[in-house]
């Protein structure tokens, strides 16, 4: 049930105004005494040719009575508010809640349609860090919302597996490559060669020729070059997969760059025919002159390709592959500037379709000492992030367990840890809009009364908690008609209008590929919940109808949670 949109419906025809610019103006009164919801008449003063206070005592004469939800209208100086019937109010929202279940604020607006969502992208040979975490975490909740909503969602991990970074580990790997500890623990020792050859190159710059030749080996298909790279793809595949598995991520398709190599020629044949490929410099651009946007290459100087070419080339494939409605690129804020000039590049050759291409750009990940930086070695791999979080978080489930006199199993224990841990990270990833940059404090992080995956989590389980008392006691979420079931507190109101509100958000969150709106939503729900818990008795409230109900809006509003949780990409857990 949305209010809002009933309200629009009520006002739409003596207004003459569209409901969802009704929508847009309702307000929310500051102090509960003055209605549930306002609607300005200011906005009409011109139109209707009458003062606000007049036109908001006309239009309370023209709602009609006998609306099942509404309890009164009130017309006060510009505003006419509506008192809402709060007890119909509240148990309806929570009915609707609890009978969709998992399905709750879903919908099929996207039925039909398809969404490619490119996230992760992690480069191959190179450790899974923090950094690629952010594009992973928010990729995996655009996929999640997306899909809730009725999309067809193609997840795309574009792995960066070429260019002439390839050129410098097979250099590298034929110089100080340990075949041992390549075998025992292949992410680190491909690193460590990495890092080796740009310490060396500093004193030998020839390598960095070297390096270009063999990666021009490389495109040209040399069977050695070709060996070596799929070991190391393969090898790297191996080691993203277990992380994956970790996170609960997986993909529809792990097309690496170099997939999009044999299709490079045909897209600068097209270039050239449309009359856009120019030489500069040895090199063959696109010009952007007049978008304000400095060239794009497509082709070197010798000719070989690059992230453009290769960008264009996967573009066209999942257009022609999927035919989709939206492509998104969940990529760092520092490459806006090449996918302006790739999308530019698009609508020049003729792609109606470059307009439905986005850019979901997203801050840098730092820690308050360490920066992340694969050439200098100095990187905060996730492994190793999820580890400590994992750590940390079953000391505090030891004291907390201990304190409590809980005894829990060590399978148990572990088992929270690891959710909760994890959760702990995404939630950080996704609790501010993604164009900020994200700072890492254990202390924030694992604040189980701020505004973390702890605290929404916590909540969460304690709802479940007194469902399972309740249910242990014979008593069942029911709701009654009599009049002591009936659930007006504003406590109550204030839960149940968050409930009216998740589907909201949802959209909201798919629209603008902010999955914050969605976080910041279930974190004040819980925090709405915890108030409730604590001003109203639940299961010692005075009448045992009123029990019942009182267990119908918790199972409500722990429902809500769990689904917004998984929205997310965060696991939920039944007891803490």
């Amino acid at each position: 049930m949305d209010v809002r949109t009933d309200i629009a419906g009520l006002l739409a025809g003596p207004t003459g105004l569209d409901p969802a610019a009704i929508r847009d103006l309702l307000e929310t009164p500051p102090d509960s005494r003055m209605g549930d919801y306002a609607f300005p008449c200011f906005p009409l003063a011109k139109t209707m040719r009458k003062a606000p206070s007049a036109i908001a005592a006309a239009l309370q004469d023209l709602i009609p009575a006998g609306v099942s939800w509404l309890d009164r209208t009130v017309a006060v100086g510009g505003y006419l508010n509506f008192y809402l019937d709060r007890p119909a109010f509240v148990r309806r929202q929570a009915e609707e809640a609890r009978q969709a279940g998992d399905r709750f604020g879903a919908s099929d607006e996207g039925r039909g349609r398809t969404i490619v969502v490119e996230f992760s992208s992690p480069n191959i040979a190179k450790p899974f860090h923090v950094g690629h975490a952010f594009s992973t975490a928010l990729g995996q909740s655009l996929y999640r919302i997306h899909a809730h909503l009725g999309y067809h969602v193609v997840r795309m991990n574009h792995l960066g597996d070429y260019g002439t970074q390839f050129g410098k580990l097979i250099s590298a790997y034929r110089r100080w490559g340990d075949e041992a500890a390549l075998e025992a623990a292949p992410i680190a020792e491909l690193l460590r060669i990495y890092v080796r050859f740009h310490e060396a190159a500093r004193e030998d710059p020839a390598l960095e020729d070297e390096a270009r030749t063999l990666f021009r080996r490389l495109e040209d298909g040399a069977p050695e070059e070709i060996a070596l790279w799929k070991r190391f793809r393969d090898l790297s595949l191996k080691e993203f997969g277990r992380v994956y598995d970790r996170l609960d991520v997986a993909f529809d398709n792990d097309n690496g760059e170099s997939f999009y190599g044999p299709m490079i020629p045909a897209v600068v044949e097209r270039l050239r025919e449309r009359g856009l490929l120019e030489e500069s410099e040895g090199a063959f651009v696109v010009r952007l002159d007049d978008l304000g946007l400095p060239p794009c290459i497509v082709l070197k100087s010798d000719g070989a390709t690059i992230y453009a070419s290769r960008d264009l080339a996967a573009a066209i494939w999942r257009k022609e592959q999927y035919d989709f409605d939206r492509n998104l690129y969940v990529v760092g804020n520092p490459q806006s500037l090449h996918f302006q000039q790739v999308f530019a590049v698009l609508e020049k050759a003729g792609y109606a379709w470059a307009s439905t291409c986005r850019h979901v750009g997203f801050g840098l990940v730092r820690f308050p000492d360490r920066k992340l930086s694969t050439r200098s070695g100095d990187v905060v791999l996730l492994d190793d992030l999820l580890q400590e979080c994992r750590a940390a978080t079953r000391e505090i489930i030891d004291r907390n367990a201990a304190e409590r006199g809980m005894n829990w199993d060590n399978d148990l224990k572990d088992d929270l840890s690891e959710r909760i841990g994890i959760g702990a990270v995404i939630y950080t990833f996704l609790k501010n809009s993604r164009d900020r940059d994200i700072v890492f404090s254990w202390d924030d992080m694992l604040d189980f009364d701020g505004e973390t995956a702890p605290y929404v989590l916590y909540t969460y389980a304690r709802a479940r908690s007194i469902l399972r008392k309740g249910e242990a006691a014979g008593v069942l979420p029911a709701w009654s008609d009599h009049p002591s079931a009936a659930l007006a507190a504003d406590d109550e109101m204030a839960l149940a209008r968050m409930l009216e509100g998740f589907p909201d958000m949802v959209r909201r969150a798919a629209e603008s590929c902010e999955p914050y709106l969605l976080t910041r939503h279930v974190t004040a729900m819980a925090r709405s919940f915890n108030k409730y818990y604590n001003n109203e008795s639940i299961l010692g409230a005075a009448s045992p109808e009123l029990v019942r109900a009182r267990l119908c809006l918790v199972d409500a509003v722990s429902l809500s949670l769990r689904v917004g949780l998984h929205l997310l990409g965060i696991s939920a857990v039944e007891r803490m």
